[in-house]
């Protein structure tokens, strides 16, 4: 009888042991979701037919949506993501737009009329102002999703390329230096 209650008290304890390590030790949201987020570009630009990069990411993740279907991210962001995945890369797919070069919304200050209606597009803040006061766009945090423009009613806002500079500067790929 004493060797039944100490096989219980035993499991009994190895019990409360899992149950409380279960909680202090779990992974809270999904690894894979996670690596798949940090190589998407982070645009929010929803092109790919979601609200922003961490719902496609989880589409991605469940099986759910293509890995080709982020123009920012271009065909770079596919081989990154088909690598991560362990499938064949795909081309771009031209549904959800075409890749282009990296740019960000200038305000044209002297036409702006304060709307707020740009500001209210914006997924990821970078444009400042007030009502019935001068825009303008945070340069650094802007990602250059195109969100902002259609919404402007006296088109005052454009599309410039990045300049480079040694922050933004990339050597080129072999191939490209050839041509």
């Amino acid at each position: 009888m004493l060797a039944i209650l100490a096989v219980c008290a035993i499991f009994t304890l190895f019990g409360l042991v899992l149950g409380f390590s279960s909680i202090r030790f779990r992974v809270k949201g999904d690894p894979l979701v996670d690596k798949i987020d940090a190589l998407l570009p982070q645009t929010q630009c929803g092109q790919c037919g979601f609200p922003g990069c961490r719902p496609y990411a989880e589409a991605i993740a469940r099986g759910e949506a293509e890995i080709n279907q982020c123009p920012p991210g271009g065909d770079e962001g596919v081989k990154a993501l088909a690598d991560l995945l362990g499938v064949e890369p795909k081309s771009l797919n031209v549904e959800h737009g075409a890749e282009k070069p990296k740019s960000v919304a200038l305000i044209d200050e002297q036409k702006c009329i304060g709307c707020t209606l740009c500001i209210q597009a914006c997924p990821v803040d970078a444009i400042l102002g007030a009502p019935k006061l001068m825009h303008t766009v945070i340069e650094s945090e802007c990602t250059g999703c195109e969100l902002c423009i259609a919404p402007c009613p006296v088109d005052c806002i454009r599309m410039e390329p990045v300049k480079e500079s040694l922050a933004t500067w990339r050597w080129p790929e072999p191939a490209k230096r050839m041509h």
